[in-house]
Parts: structure tokens; C-alpha cells; sequence
């Protein structure tokens, strides 16, 4: 097939060469179709068929605008049918292109590249393995207006972050959005709160979430009042898991007496809750890198009015376990309904084992049950004798974000396996509440004290300053030795050890 002739015969009543013009028509026609093309780059199988259909068809109108233009020249009509065949090739030219742009060759590109940020730069593409997520949990202030939410839920998407809830707290100038995010893994923890500034949010707050956050909210709140209503040592834990991060005191009605009166229904102080505890105390509850809202403080003081309205309680499900020697000891909670047995357990102990156990004079003992004894400080644990005596006494005491376990074994009942059955189910209470580490302060020369501790098969950190030995244990580990917090079969007997 020809494609370009050069023809010397001189045109009929013109002073061009037709088939120069034809020619530099099917030119223009075929820079036309090669400047479509690469605007619309094709790809794969499909495509290569198109270009070899286009090419041929382009190869055809060559040829049939060469033999029109011999055809032209040498006829009477020739400079007619030369014009008709150019308007013809333009109109071709014409359509080919308004087609092309309808119909591109290509389909439209993946959304894989940079997508446009509202704050005027470009997402950022986080870089991590393929399907990898982490949990967040990120708080924000955005205007009350209509839009705002739909305007933050759409940069996150720009980011591929799914929000699996959201909790809203409304302020008088404003709303609080507290969200559940799930993000690509490479996400820079700095790249949402960018994000979420430029669709308009305010005094962001952000950090890492685990499985146990994605508990519904209503579910999780109910599973505390129901902890708080068996159990009133429940309470500061139920705070603190509805609160987040927090530290929770307990002031007694003696000493809130000579402070700030506490009313009825609280006080909300920015990052500081102070509550009405039942005994005409008081809770306080401190959050420093958050402030609480109205809708925090509304919860907690309904699970503390729960916690009032229910007045003293506690589960007594004793369990027994069988010593070295053969003895039965029955291990149980303990409150200040004991407060007169725990006196009676104190008058038999020697001097030196008092001493041992509160670091301090032996006559102010007894001043310390009461505070030892109240739920509202943490969990005590009783073991007595066939004959109902209190032998043992054991204390796992909540100190703002750390615990305290203590021990008291009567003279002639220690080296027994006491000690260490107690200490092993307080250590599973701590488990239980969230703790990561408890410590015991004893004595260095309290060599039972540091052998039951030892027995756990935890981590333990030993600091000693001026003969006090504080011991640590950490929690975050499986122990060797745990003893279950509550037997799942009460009565039961279990050896000691």
C-alpha cells in the first residue's frame, strides 16, 4: 500500500499539486490521532487492538485520499472533488476527536495517588504493610454549626482512617468529638491532628487505643455500675476505666471537714472532679493532659450516687484452702464490720511482728484499720482459723496510679503457706483492676515478706533507703506462681504452700 506518491503532473486549472493537499490533510489527520492518543495513554490487551484498528483505518483514509486526488487531477471535476474531500477529511478529523473525548481509551486511574488536604498541602501517604491498622483514640473541639462533623470525617477518609465511634460531648461555645479511629499503621501519630486542624477542630488530643476500647460505650458503662453495685471497692477502678487515664483519692469526712466543703451535686474544675463520697467524704479525681466535660462528670457522679444509694455491702464467698500441716483456713473479703477481730488478730501479734507490718510505733496500730478496712481504699483479704478467729490479714490499697499490698500473719501461724496464698490473690486482684505493677514496703530484715513476694514469679525491683525496702513487682508478665483472685468453685479446698 502506497502512503505517499509524488506526482509531477501539473493540476488542471489550478497552481498546486491535489495530491500535495490530500496528503497534508491526511498529515494533520494523523498528528490529530497521535496527540489523542497520548492523552489518553491505553493499556493492556484491549487497548493495543484499538491502536492496531485506528492505525489501519488511518492507512485506509491515506490511501483513498491518494487515489481521490489522482483521480481529482486527472478529471474534468478535479478541483471540485479535491474541495469535497478535504471538508470530508476535516469532518472525519472533527468527529474522531469529539469521540476520543467522550470515549477515552483508557479507564479512569486508581485513586492511589496524592489526594488534595484541605490544609493546602498534599495527604500523606503513610508507609507500613499492606493492611496494617492501629487503634486511636482522639478527642476534638469543633463548631457547633451544621457541616463541621462532616467536614472532619472527611479529611480523615482523605487519610483511609475509619471512625468505628464517636461520643459527643456538647459545650456551651462548641462540641467535643471523641473518636475511635482506625488508621494505617504507618500513620505518623502527628498526621490526624494536622489533619483535623485544618477541617476546622481544636485542642486535639490523640494516643493509641487497644481491643479493649472497642467495647460499646452503653455496654461498658453498664458493666461498671453492675462491678460498683456488687462490690463498692469496685468504685475508684469503675472510675478510672470510665475516665481514662486518671488519678483518683479518697479524702475521709475528718480531713475533707477542714478543706473545701464538697456540695451535693460536685464540682467540675476544668481537669479536677471533686465528689460527695458516701460517708460525707470526699473523691477527688484529677486528669491533668485532659480536661473533663460536662458529660464525664455526669457520668461519674451517677456511678458515685449508684455507689451512695446502695450503702455498705460486700461479697463474703468464702473460700478454703488446706495448709501445709493439714489446717483449714478459710480465706474471705474483709471490711470494717471486722474492725473488732482485726484488733483482737493485732493484740496477739508480737511487737516486732507490728512493727514489721506498719513501720512505726506499735500502739498507733489500731488507728490504721479503720483507713485499711473501708473499701473505699482498696480490698482486704481475712483468713481465719476452724475456729473463726482472724489469723492473716492482707491489703491491696489504691494509691492515686499505684498499689500498695500489705501483709499481717499472726506469730504463730506464719511460715505456714499464709503469707503467700494471700498475697497471691491480692496480686490477682490488681491483675483484675488494670494494674500494672504493685509494690510492698517492709522491712530489710522481713525475709518472709521478701521470700513471698519472690514466690509470685514477677519481676521485682528492689530500692532500699534508710533500712525501708521497697518492693515491685511488675504485672504486665505472665507469674509463676498467681493464686485466682476468686475460687470458681467456693468451699473448695486448695493446698497451700
Amino acid at each position: 500500500m502506497t502512503t505517499e506518491t509524488t506526482d509531477t503532473t501539473p493540476a488542471t486549472g489550478t497552481g498546486e499539486d491535489p495530491a500535495a493537499g490530500a496528503r497534508s490533510a491526511a498529515r494533520v489527520l494523523s498528528r490529530r490521532a497521535r496527540r489523542c492518543r497520548r492523552r489518553a495513554p491505553g493499556s493492556g490487551a484491549h487497548h493495543r487492538r484499538r491502536g492496531l484498528v485506528e492505525l489501519a483505518g488511518l492507512f485506509a483514509a491515506v490511501a483513498v485520499a491518494d487515489a481521490l486526488a489522482r483521480t481529482a487531477a486527472n478529471g474534468p471535476r478535479g478541483p471540485g472533488a479535491l474541495l469535497v474531500t478535504a471538508v470530508a477529511l476535516l469532518v472525519t478529523a472533527a468527529v474522531h476527536r469529539w469521540w476520543a473525548r467522550r470515549h477515552p481509551h483508557a479507564p479512569p486511574p486508581a485513586d492511589t495517588g496524592p489526594a488534595p488536604d484541605t490544609a493546602g498541602g498534599l495527604a500523606e501517604t503513610p508507609e507500613g504493610a499492606p493492611g496494617a491498622t492501629a487503634l486511636w483514640r482522639m478527642r476534638t473541639t469543633v463548631r457547633d454549626e451544621p457541616g463541621s462533623l462532616a467536614q472532619l470525617c472527611a479529611a480523615l477518609a482523605r487519610r483511609k482512617v475509619d471512625i468505628l465511634s464517636l461520643q459527643t460531648h456538647p459545650l456551651a461555645d462548641g462540641t467535643v468529638d471523641e473518636f475511635l479511629l482506625r488508621a494505617p499503621e504507618g500513620l505518623a501519630a502527628t498526621t490526624l491532628p494536622r489533619a483535623v486542624a485544618g477541617a476546622g477542630g481544636s485542642g486535639t488530643w490523640i494516643e493509641r487505643a487497644d481491643a479493649h476500647d472497642l467495647v460499646d460505650a452503653p455496654a461498658r458503662v453498664l458493666g461498671l455500675a453492675t462491678r460498683t453495685a456488687l462490690d463498692p471497692a469496685e468504685l475508684p477502678l469503675a472510675l478510672r476505666q470510665l475516665l481514662g487515664r486518671c488519678t483518683i483519692r479518697s479524702v475521709p469526712a475528718a480531713r475533707a471537714a477542714d478543706g473545701q466543703v464538697v456540695p451535693v451535686e460536685g464540682v467540675l474544675d476544668g481537669t479536677v472532679l471533686r465528689l460527695r463520697a458516701p460517708d460525707d467524704g470526699m473523691i477527688t479525681i484529677e486528669r491533668p493532659h485532659l480536661p473533663f466535660t460536662p458529660t464525664e462528670f455526669a457520668r461519674a457522679r451517677a456511678l458515685v450516687e449508684l455507689d451512695n444509694r446502695l450503702g455498705a455491702r460486700l461479697p463474703r464467698t468464702p473460700h478454703v484452702m488446706t495448709l501445709d500441716r493439714g489446717e483449714a483456713v478459710t480465706v474471705q473479703r474483709a471490711d470494717a464490720d471486722d474492725l473488732p477481730e482485726a484488733r483482737a488478730l493485732h493484740e496477739r501479734c508480737s511487737p516486732e511482728t507490728l512493727a514489721k507490718r506498719y513501720h512505726g510505733p506499735v500502739r498507733d496500730a489500731d488507728r490504721y484499720l479503720d483507713h485499711l478496712l473501708s473499701p473505699r481504699f482498696g480490698r482486704t483479704l481475712a483468713a481465719r482459723d476452724a475456729e473463726g478467729r482472724v489469723v492473716a490479714l492482707g491489703h491491696l490499697l489504691w494509691d492515686g496510679d499505684e498499689t500498695e499490698i500489705a501483709l499481717l500473719v499472726e506469730d504463730a501461724w506464719q511460715r505456714r503457706g499464709i503469707g503467700g496464698e494471700l498475697l497471691g490473690r491480692l496480686v490477682a486482684m490488681a491483675v483484675e483492676a488494670g494494674g500494672e505493677s504493685v509494690y510492698a514496703v517492709t522491712q530489710a530484715s522481713n525475709t518472709a515478706m521478701v521470700a513471698a513476694m519472690r514466690g509470685l514469679g514477677l519481676p521485682l525491683d528492689y530500692q532500699i533507703e534508710e533500712g525501708t525496702l521497697v518492693i515491685t513487682a511488675r504485672l504486665d508478665v505472665t507469674p509463676v506462681c498467681l493464686r485466682p483472685a476468686v475460687d470458681p468453685r467456693p468451699g473448695n479446698a486448695r493446698p497451700g504452700r
